[in-house]
């Protein structure tokens, strides 16, 4: 083959090289990109001239700075940062963990709840499974629960956020692929719910055969009474969940765009935290009482303060969720940026007719080809993160996409979206899988000293497992991704 057909090849090649070397993903992509266009230039001008490399400003202009759809992102990410630095999210699980505390297994339930609400509200997984290791797993782990069956709770718990709409990924998958936000968010509601189903499930059955796992919660673990209760449900539990039935509602009774459920979804997470923080202690209402229990550390809070104390207190925080957002953000649209220019080049060389050609001399037909594509996403989930696998291989699996065809199973125009979805639950195990499962790796930073890695990757796996057994639900009943999608459109 000569050398200008192999530069596709060889940019995966060096692409593969630096990436396990380290160096960051952002410059990687557009150094590789770059590098090979000028390497492309100098060993044939047809293949790629100067012309071409003066569009790549425009190209990346044209493909981020002016997609609407991608200033989803930070107000996603600000939604769900506020949610969690002003308390909201804080108070949401100690009220789950109050309502389930009489269920076996109760404390793992209310964290799975927990991420299963968390994950309708950002993207952002170091965010949860942080959030969740702090808050939960101290108190898990002097309840008896066993090291194993409390982090991978946790941990599959915080990385729904991946799949549950509204998600970042699902917003970046749309545009790669060209198709509808909505739709997709649409697609991605069944498949998430099922997944959490099956961690509930799990959890029911394992602490049912074998209560040792799973020590009850104390009965008198929080207030007392029914009033006292439907007070905590009420400012507790209902305005977080309000809050994202407005921003998930108006998505799906197609009422407004998924940028435009952004910006609610935001407004909504700055009302909650001015309420939660300033507003609230000035009518005397206090956080959750669990002096009986002793676990929970709510010393962060502004009660005893004045008025305008507590004001300025909500300032800092506002200053502080600005200041990540920002930051996430950036580091997001670095590697769009990185990507973009990635693949302009691979394509610019003739990649996809290159990728095109090497599928179809394989002859492996359309659920071969399936089946192949999920392996190589599952294989790299075990050394990169999600938005690297995202913007690296789905420009390269478009064009696959076309050519498969599956009859009376899937019909082609909704092939893609189902494609997407089956993407999306696979990629959900890369941040578990060791040994760069980044999802353990941010448990390991904030879990007590008693909790060993090993503890940690022993107690992923059945949640992989899980997780493998949704993917296969999805490749068999195509509807669980398609029917809603169907209704909500018809």
């Amino acid at each position: 083959m000569p050398l200008a057909e192999m530069l596709p090849l060889l940019m995966f090649a060096a692409l593969g090289i630096l990436l396990f070397m380290g160096y960051p993903v952002a410059f990687t992509l557009g150094g590789i990109g770059l590098g090979f266009a000028f390497l492309a230039i100098w060993i044939d001008p047809f293949l790629f001239d100067w012309p071409q490399f003066g569009a790549i400003p425009s190209r990346i202009f044209g493909a981020i700075a002016e997609k609407l759809i991608l200033t989803a992102i930070p107000m996603f990410i600000f939604m769900g940062t506020m949610l969690e630095r002003s308390g909201v999210a804080r108070d949401l699980l100690n009220c789950l963990q109050v309502l389930m505390r009489r269920v076996p297994g109760g404390l793992a339930l209310a964290v799975t709840l927990m991420g299963t609400i968390l994950a309708a509200t950002t993207g952002i997984i170091g965010a949860s499974v942080v959030m969740m290791s702090l808050l939960a797993l101290p108190v898990m782990t002097q309840r008896g629960y066993d090291p194993r069956l409390a982090t991978g709770t946790i941990a599959a718990s915080g990385t729904l956020g991946i799949l549950i709409p509204p998600s970042i990924m699902l917003v970046i998958m749309a545009d790669l692929l060209g198709r509808s936000v909505g739709n997709l968010f649409v697609a991605a509601v069944f498949p998430g719910l099922i997944l959490a189903g099956l961690y509930i499930l799990y959890i029911v059955v394992r602490t049912w055969t074998k209560p040792e796992l799973a020590p009850p919660l104390p009965s008198d673990m929080g207030p007392a009474g029914i009033g006292p209760v439907l007070v905590m449900v009420l400012r507790s539990f209902l305005p977080p969940v309000i809050l994202i039935a407005i921003v998930l509602g108006s998505i799906l009774a197609g009422l407004a765009t998924p940028t435009e459920a952004a910006g609610v979804g935001a407004m909504g997470a700055l009302v909650l935290a001015f309420i939660n923080l300033v507003l609230l202690p000035s009518f005397g209402v206090k956080d959750i009482d669990f002096a009986a229990s002793g676990e929970v550390n709510l010393g962060d809070r502004l009660e005893g303060r004045t008025f305008g104390e507590r004001l300025r207190g909500f300032g800092g925080v506002i200053a502080d969720v600005v200041h990540r957002t920002a930051l996430t953000n950036a580091m997001l649209f670095g590697i769009f940026v990185g990507a973009t220019l990635f693949s302009f080049v691979f394509r610019s060389l003739g990649g996809d007719d290159l990728v095109v050609g090497i599928v179809e001399s394989l002859g492996l037909g359309s659920w071969g080809l399936l089946f192949v594509l999920m392996g190589i996403v599952f294989f790299l989930g075990f050394f990169f993160d999600w938005i690297e696998i995202t913007l690296i291989v789905l420009p390269v699996f478009s064009p696959i996409i076309e050519l498969m065809d599956f009859g009376n199973h899937v019909a082609k125009p909704e092939l893609v979206y189902w494609f997407a979805i089956l993407l999306a639950v696979n990629l959900q195990t890369s941040f578990l899988t060791p040994p760069f499962g980044f999802a353990l790796f941010y448990m390991k930073a904030v879990a007590p000293k008693s909790i060993r890695i090993q503890q940690i990757y022993a107690g992923i796996i059945p949640f992989v497992i899980l997780q493998i057994i949704g993917l296969i639900l999805v490749m068999a009943f195509p509807d669980i991704a398609l029917w809603l999608p169907r209704q909500l459109l018809n």
